[in-house]
């Protein structure tokens, strides 16, 4: 990964109030973050941090001292539906229509077939369509059109 693609993910994560960033590519692995209350566990890649600039050991997830050390979990009863939930794969900002002044891609209730948009994440000044992976009615629409999203965040839930 070159300095250009660093400096554009950092410039990411400081205009967003997002936490951190973590960006794969093949064996590459970068991980932006703006500081945790945890204590940090280090692993042995080295990362670039957008505090520090410059290449740190890298943080895994957060530990919660309540679980005995394992990583914090989703909390339980999320008030999602049951259903297959629909996450973001990469940090960015969810919109629900391809233009303000258009209706969503998707409602609550709406049927949708696998491969069908149901909405589009803005990720460094590109737009990518979030497909549905199964067939079935839309359930739950978690964000709110605008709205940044990290990665692995709830976004829909198909039933």
């Amino acid at each position: 990964m070159d300095l250009r693609k660093l400096k554009k993910l950092i410039e990411l994560l400081e205009e967003s109030n997002l936490a951190e960033i973590e960006i794969k590519e093949g064996e590459e692995s970068v991980r932006l973050s703006r500081g945790s209350s945890t204590a940090p566990i280090y692993a042995q890649a080295p990362v670039v941090h957008a505090s520090h600039r410059e290449p740190v050991m890298p943080m895994l997830s957060p530990v919660d001292a309540s679980t005995g050390g394992r990583p914090a979990a989703e909390p339980a009863g999320s008030g999602l539906p049951d259903g297959h939930v629909v996450k973001s794969p990469m940090v960015g900002t969810y919109y629900s229509s391809p233009a303000p002044d258009k209706p969503p891609f998707v409602t609550v209730g709406q049927a949708v077939k696998a491969g069908e948009t149901l909405g589009i994440i803005e990720a460094m000044k590109m737009f990518n369509p979030i497909e549905a992976d199964t067939s079935g009615t839309v359930l739950a629409i978690v964000c709110e059109s605008g709205q940044p999203v990290e990665f692995d965040q709830p976004l829909f839930v198909i039933g």
